[in-house]
């Protein structure tokens, strides 16, 4: 058995009120787990968070503050994830941006970090075009997430909401896994590496 087969991968979606990690709020975190190339639906996480008010970003997610009542309050919410998400490998497209706001979220409640290994699914895609696994395909313009449903025919099903975009996500990384085979890019530091232009 490789050490991929053997590693849980925890695709992860934040929404969240805006892009500034610490001044936004995390309205919901969805993640399911992805190992031994098959999506684990029974092995899924998903959960809202109370908002104190609502903020422009209701118009992308469509969440009001009123849908949030009675909902999970942060810590709570942070706990469970964290729990979850044990020693598994995130995964996400743009990654970085979810993981800074949960750690912004754990710092304001005094809670440790999440240090996991973390993989992006743009790098990973950005490594298998220029090592010619996409030969035949039209790379996604931008590599969005958008792109890469077009790309590769995922149906963008529950498009920006949490758990939507993490099945979404999890679905092309079983594809980018595929690809990154081709090329001979099948260990866990050649899939979590991440991407810089050549030059």
């Amino acid at each position: 058995m490789s050490e991929l087969d053997t590693t849980r991968f925890v695709v992860l979606d934040c929404e969240t009120t805006g892009l500034d990690p610490r001044r936004d709020r995390i309205i919901t975190i969805g993640a399911v787990t992805v190992q031994q190339d098959e999506i684990l639906l029974d092995d899924a996480f998903e959960v809202m968070l109370e908002l104190d008010y609502n903020r422009a970003s209701v118009t992308v997610h469509g969440i009001t503050r009123d849908e949030t009542i009675g909902a999970m309050q942060e810590p709570a919410a942070l706990a469970a994830f964290v729990e979850y998400l044990g020693d598994g490998v995130i995964v996400g497209h743009h990654i970085g941006h979810d993981i800074q706001c949960l750690n912004a979220a754990l710092e304001r409640h005094r809670m440790p970090p999440v240090e996991n290994r973390s993989l992006d699914t743009m790098d990973l895609t950005l490594h298998c075009n220029n090592e010619g696994a996409f030969a035949n395909m039209k790379m996604a313009e931008g590599v969005s997430l958008d792109g890469l449903c077009e790309m590769f025919g995922v149906a963008p099903h529950d498009r920006h909401t949490a758990g939507g975009d993490a099945f979404i996500t999890a679905q092309i990384f079983l594809r980018l896994l595929r690809a990154a085979r081709r090329t001979g890019r099948v260990t866990l530091d050649g899939l979590c590496e991440p991407f810089k232009e050549p030059g």
